[in-house]
């Protein structure tokens, strides 16, 4: 059964389609890539499957439920979360402090917890912090945890970012353009964490204009055309593929 499943999805801005009845499968285990020209829907579809914006039409399944137009901290609470191009979070706080506010069940989120911290609030606290060294050391934050967030390379704002999203313990993480901006090197090494998350039972669904970069880490490929999938398949598949040249050579899609 497919981890998500979205159906006949539709959006508009301004009576314009960003989303005209985009319908997908994402298989559980898989790094699946979203790919196609500027315009096609991609951000577009990511911000409706993580609820920061409501359908005009359509649904987004996520493990069996139904999630459409839910808020994007009960999609979070269900296993399903969101990195974004430009890395977000606290520039202020240090490494370690931002990766702890993204914790679930947080002991210091009610002010009874917070006033009168009984021995399972400093237990969950003492697990959110063993799991955020956890995270830093495999991604290569650990010798930045106590630095400030805006004072670290813009490669580690990515990873920090990554961090971010598996402190919320998902099933599914949804990426955009994870590598943008990054140098080659550190670019094959975020890719390489991106592998072993798989391997580790995560389902990455990522968008990237790097084609190089989806060549290497992403089976299936959907590619989206005006706001529809247009084909799926292998890399190799969808290269070859004459819709998909025509497609980003900016000629009108004929659809699947």
């Amino acid at each position: 059964m497919p981890l998500l499943e979205i159906d006949d999805l539709q959006r508009s801005f301004y009576g314009v389609a960003a989303l005209a009845g985009a319908t997908l499968t994402v298989e559980p285990g898989t790094i699946t890539g979203l790919i196609g020209p500027n315009g096609a829907g991609k951000t577009t579809l990511f911000n409706i499957v993580s609820g920061l914006i409501r359908p005009h039409g359509g649904h987004v399944r996520f493990a069996g439920h139904d999630i459409t137009g839910q808020r994007p901290e009960a999609i979070t609470r269900r296993g399903l979360v969101r990195t974004f191009q430009i890395a977000r979070g606290f520039p202020r706080l240090s490494v370690m402090e931002n990766l702890l506010l993204y914790g679930p069940a947080q002991p210091g989120e009610r002010v009874s917890q917070a006033l009168f911290a009984g021995a399972a609030a400093r237990r969950r606290e003492a697990e959110l912090i063993a799991l955020a060294r956890s995270i830093a050391e495999r991604l290569t934050l650990d010798g930045v945890l106590d630095n400030p967030a805006d004072e670290i390379s813009g490669g580690q704002k990515k990873l920090l970012e990554l961090g971010r999203a598996l402190m919320a313990e998902p099933q599914m993480i949804l990426l955009d353009e994870p590598v943008a901006g990054v140098n080659p090197t550190l670019a094959e090494a975020l890719a390489g964490h991106l592998r072993d998350l798989r391997d580790a039972g995560h389902t990455l669904f990522v968008i990237e204009h790097d084609m190089n970069m989806i060549a290497k880490l992403c089976d299936p490929v959907i590619v989206l055309a005006e706001g529809v999938k247009l084909t799926e398949g292998s890399f190799a598949e969808i290269a070859a593929d004459e819709r998909v040249q025509e497609a980003y050579m900016g000629r009108r899609a004929r659809r699947a």
